[in-house]
């Protein structure tokens, strides 16, 4: 009789023990979010782009696992990361803007960069919503406090269009970045 009993109470115990941990891993992976991402290029320089989880400080977080969804220039990806890694499936064969967005409980998380392509590297270059308004805010304000140079202002500003168009940089690109960039100062 004691043996019957003392084996039901190690098997209920060791039920309680994988039920305690597996609620602990599951609430664990519940918790898992990317709250900020850098842009690089991936080490094996097949001109594809690695999308790196990071902190506030943009350190890599290098224990995150998981598949995580992404906008890039508006296309819906499922990225997998790996020790904090995820590399994005389309190569780029230009130089060209690329916007990331990701979503999650916290938020969302957007950012613009311009991958510079030389030969077989590529060279991220992350920009500022400020940039993206301050520019041709400027040029606006200078054209109009000297008149003679509306005409070239202008010219300047349908230029800046026609490159960011032809680079990717769609209008409705443009107005998520500044948001987000809003966003983020409230």
């Amino acid at each position: 009789m004691s043996l019957i009993r003392t084996s039901l109470i190690t098997f209920l115990l060791m039920i309680f023990v994988k039920l305690a941990f597996s609620q602990s891993d599951l609430s664990n992976s519940q918790r898992i979010a990317i709250d900020n991402f850098v842009v690089m290029e991936n080490l094996l320089k097949n001109s594809k782009i690695a999308i790196i989880a990071a902190d506030k400080e943009e350190k890599p977080i290098e224990s995150l696992n998981g598949t995580f969804q992404f906008n890039i220039n508006g296309f819906q990806q499922e990225l997998k990361f790996n020790d904090g890694v995820a590399i994005a499936p389309q190569p780029i064969d230009k130089s060209t803007f690329l916007y990331l967005r990701h979503e999650n409980e916290s938020g969302t998380h957007g950012k613009l960069y311009y991958i510079y392509k030389k030969d077989n590297n590529l060279r991220p270059f992350k920009i500022n919503w400020l940039i993206l308004v301050l520019v041709p805010l400027g040029i606006i304000i200078l054209t109009m406090m000297f008149r003679r140079f509306i005409i070239i202002g202008g010219i300047i500003l349908i230029l800046i269009f026609i490159f960011n168009s032809q680079n990717g940089l769609k209008l409705s690109t443009f107005f998520d970045t500044v948001m987000d960039g809003l966003k983020s100062l409230i």
